[in-house]
C-alpha cells in the first residue's frame, strides 16, 4: 500500500463551514449568514502574552513541534498530567535542571496518542483548527499518525512562510498587544520600531510584580523600577513617581493599556501616612499578608487615578489561585496550569473605586471574572451603571463555546451589548489566535441567530451587533 493511500484511509479533519451552529434549520441559515459578514474582518487583539520577540528577530524560530505546541503551553499539558502523565514526560524543564524527556518526537507521540482527552474542549477545537488551517494537515492527529504530521509541522516551521512577521499580515491582524512588566525596558518593541515593519505590536503596563508586596524578590523589583525609571526610591512618593514615569514611556511607545492580576478586586484608599508607613514595612522586609492586601486595594485605585490622568485603559483580572499545587510549583515554577478559580465578589470590592471614579469621562475599567456566578448578579449590573465600567469577554477557562453562550445570556440583558469590550484571546500561542477569534465570531453569529429567529432582533441589527462583537466593541474600548 502506498503512502498516499495510507493517508486516504486514515481518518480526516472534517471542518464544516457551519460547523457549531445551533441545529435548528433556521437559526443555522441566519448564523451562516452573520458568521460570514464578520469571519474576514481584521483581528483585534487587545490583550494576551504572545512574546514581542517574535517580530523582533527576523532569524526567530518556532523550535521542534513540540517545542511549539506542547512544552510552553498549559492549556495542553495541564489535561495530559490530569491523566497522569508526568510533567518530566512531556519535556517540560524542571527548576533544578533534573532529568526529563529529551526527545522531542517521543513527547509528540505520547501527545498525539492521548489527543482525543482533548475532545469537545476549546482546546481541542483551537489545535484542530490550527493544524488544518495553519499546518494544512488533513489527517486526524492520532498515535498512528504522529509522526507523519510532525514532518508535516516541522516543515512547515523552518519556512520562509512561517516566519511571524508574515504570519501576522496572513492571519489579517490589525493589531496585537503584548503583557509587559513595569520593569521591562521594552527592547523587543523598540527593535520592531526600529525596522520599518508596518506591524502594530504595542507593549501593555502590568505593574503586578512592584505592586503585590508577596512577590518573591519584591525588593528586587523596586530596585529595578527606580534604575530603569531614574527614580531613587525610597518612599511611597518616589514609589508613585517611578510607577508613574513608567507608564508614560508605556503610552510613549505605543501602549493602550494597562493590566492587573490581583487574588479578588477589592479597593481602598489609604491615606498618604497609611501607605507610607506600609510601604516602608516592605522595604524592611516587615510587611505581612493583611499590610498587601491592604496595599494592593490601595494601588488599584491609584491605577485608575493614573488612568484618569494618562488615558491608558485599566484592565483587572482577579479570582486566580495561582499555584495551587505547591509540589507542582516547587519543581516548575508557575504557570503550569495549577491555577484554579476562586469565588470573587465584586460590588462591595470596587464601590471605593467606582464612588470616586466611575463616572469620569477618562476612565476606562475593563473587568473580567472567573466567577462566571457574578455575571448577572453583579457584574452586568455594574457595567449597565457606571460610565467607566465595560466587561471583558470569558477569560481563560471560560474561553470556550459554552462560556460564550454563557455570557452573552447572563450579561448582555442587564448591561446590553455596548457595555461590554468585544473579544480578545490572551494567549501565548501566537498561531491559535486565528483560531480563538473564529470560534467568537461563530458563537456571536449563532447567540444572534436565535435572537433573529425568536424576533428580538431584525437580521440588519443582528449584523451590525455582528461586526461589533467581533471588530468595533474591541476597537473602541482600547481606543485603537
Amino acid at each position: 500500500m502506498t503512502k498516499s493511500q495510507l493517508t486516504r484511509d486514515r481518518p480526516r479533519i472534517s471542518l464544516p463551514l457551519d460547523r457549531y451552529f445551533d441545529s435548528d434549520p433556521r437559526q443555522k441559515e441566519y448564523a451562516r449568514q452573520l458568521y460570514e459578514s464578520v469571519a474576514s474582518l481584521p483581528l483585534v487583539c487587545p490583550h494576551g502574552h504572545v512574546d514581542p520577540r517574535l517580530f523582533a528577530d527576523p532569524n526567530y524560530s518556532f523550535g521542534t513541534p513540540t517545542e511549539f505546541f506542547i512544552i510552553p503551553d498549559h492549556y495542553i499539558f495541564r489535561m495530559l498530567y490530569s491523566q497522569g502523565i508526568s510533567l518530566e514526560a512531556l519535556g517540560i524543564p524542571r527548576r533544578d535542571g533534573g532529568p526529563i524527556e529529551s526527545d522531542h518526537r517521543q513527547i509528540w507521540q505520547r501527545f498525539a496518542e492521548n489527543f482525543y482527552l482533548f475532545r469537545a474542549t476549546p482546546t481541542g477545537l483551537w489545535l484542530t483548527h490550527e493544524l488544518y488551517e495553519v499546518f494544512g494537515v488533513r489527517t486526524k492527529l492520532a498515535g498512528e499518525t504522529a509522526q507523519e504530521i510532525y514532518d508535516q509541522v516541522a516543515e512547515k516551521l523552518v519556512s520562509p512562510e512561517f516566519q511571524p512577521r508574515r504570519l501576522y499580515d496572513q492571519f489579517n491582524i490589525e493589531v496585537l498587544c503584548t503583557t509587559d512588566a513595569a520593569t521591562d525596558p521594552l527592547a523587543h518593541h523598540h527593535a520592531i520600531r526600529e525596522s520599518g515593519w508596518s506591524g502594530r505590536i504595542l507593549p501593555t503596563f502590568r505593574p503586578d510584580a512592584v505592586v503585590n508586596l508577596t512577590t518573591p524578590g519584591w525588593r528586587n523589583q523596586i530596585e529595578a523600577l527606580g534604575q530603569i525609571s531614574g527614580v531613587d526610591i525610597h518612599n511611597y512618593s518616589t514609589y508613585i513617581q517611578a510607577l508613574e514615569n513608567r507608564r508614560a514611556y508605556f503610552k510613549k511607545m505605543g501602549a493602550v493599556a494597562t493590566d492587573h492580576a490581583a487574588v479578588t478586586p477589592a479597593t481602598a484608599e489609604l491615606s498618604r501616612p497609611a501607605a507610607e508607613e506600609i510601604f516602608q514595612r516592605a522595604l524592611k522586609g516587615q510587611a505581612d499578608s493583611p499590610d498587601a492586601a491592604c496595599f494592593t486595594a490601595h494601588m488599584l485605585l491609584e491605577n485608575a487615578r493614573m488612568s484618569i490622568e494618562d488615558g491608558l485603559v485599566m484592565q483587572l483580572h482577579p479570582g486566580s489561585y495561582r499555584n495551587h499545587d505547591p509540589q507542582l510549583f516547587e519543581r516548575f515554577g508557575p504557570d503550569m496550569g495549577a491555577d484554579i478559580p476562586l469565588p470573587t465578589e465584586y460590588t462591595r470590592s470596587l464601590q471605593p473605586l467606582l464612588s470616586k471614579y466611575g463616572s469620569h469621562p477618562n476612565l476606562t475599567l475593563v473587568l473580567f471574572t472567573l466567577d462566571e456566578t457574578t455575571y448577572a448578579r453583579e457584574l452586568a449590573p455594574l457595567a449597565g451603571y457606571y460610565p467607566a465600567v465595560k466587561l471583558g469577554p470569558p477569560w481563560w477557562f471560560y474561553d470556550s463555546w459554552n462560556g460564550f453562550q454563557r455570557y452573552f445570556d447572563q450579561v448582555i440583558e442587564t448591561a446590553g451589548l455596548y457595555n461590554t469590550a468585544g473579544f480578545n484571546d490572551d494567549t501565548r500561542a501566537f498561531p491559535s489566535i486565528p483560531a480563538r477569534h473564529d470560534l467568537w465570531r461563530r458563537a456571536s453569529a449563532n447567540w444572534l441567530a436565535g435572537l433573529v429567529a425568536r424576533h428580538f432582533i431584525d437580521l440588519a441589527e443582528a449584523q451590525e451587533m455582528a461586526i461589533d462583537l467581533a471588530y468595533g466593541l474591541a476597537r473602541r474600548t482600547y481606543k485603537l
